[in-house]
């Protein structure tokens, strides 16, 4: 009797631990998820300082403040990826909506580094680059459109995580029906390919 009755004890403190490790992961993710709300917030508030700066230095300090907030965003996703695969964590649509915005704040930061690798040259820049070798221009013109490439398809390869994660939790069942199990096998196989050409 009592060796059960300390069993019962053991039982209900484990209980109550896990209970109370899921509240503690609970608080950390709410306080994540402001946090991403906040930086997604001072992103656009930036952005917009961007797009209406006066002069190039205006711009050129934005830029900086910009990538800044950007980095704390992609941060902050990783480790929302992490939850989101997560079976102690059940309602995830709050951290898809979160994940998506930060995404969406990345492709707009893509923006902002295409127009600033397209600004004009200066009339010194212009007359060192006449002086470059050709081949070391084409050089360098072929290692920015591998770096390119391959950022792309690090943030395709991460859609396709994203989809698939969606088709997994849009589902009830364990096992996903055929015509979502043919889209997850698909977008694997894409994704597979990619990282494939990324690695080589």
């Amino acid at each position: 009797t009592k060796l059960k009755l300390q069993v019962i004890i053991f039982k209900e403190k484990l209980i109550f631990q896990e209970m109370g490790d899921k509240r503690k992961l609970q608080g950390e993710i709410e306080r994540t998820l402001k946090k991403v709300q906040e930086g997604v917030d001072q992103f656009d508030e930036i952005f917009g300082k961007v797009q209406t700066a006066a002069n190039n230095n205006q711009k050129e300090k934005y830029e900086g403040e910009l990538k800044k907030e950007i980095k704390k965003l992609q941060r902050m996703r990783e480790q929302i990826k992490a939850w989101a695969q997560s079976n102690d964590i059940k309602d995830k649509k709050p951290l898809q909506e979160s994940r998506r915005r930060i995404e969406a704040q990345m492709e707009k930061f893509k923006v902002i580094e295409r127009e600033t690798k397209a600004k004009p040259f200066s009339k010194e820049g212009l007359g060192m680059a006449a002086k470059v070798d050709p081949l070391q221009r084409e050089q360098e013109e072929l290692n920015e459109w591998l770096t390119e490439t391959i950022h792309r398809l690090n943030v395709q390869v991460d859609q396709f995580d994203s989809e698939i994660d969606s088709l997994y939790l849009g589902s009830k069942k364990k096992k996903l029906d055929r015509d979502k199990q043919e889209t997850v096998d698909e977008l694997t196989g894409r994704k597979e390919k990619h990282k494939f050409h990324i690695q080589v």
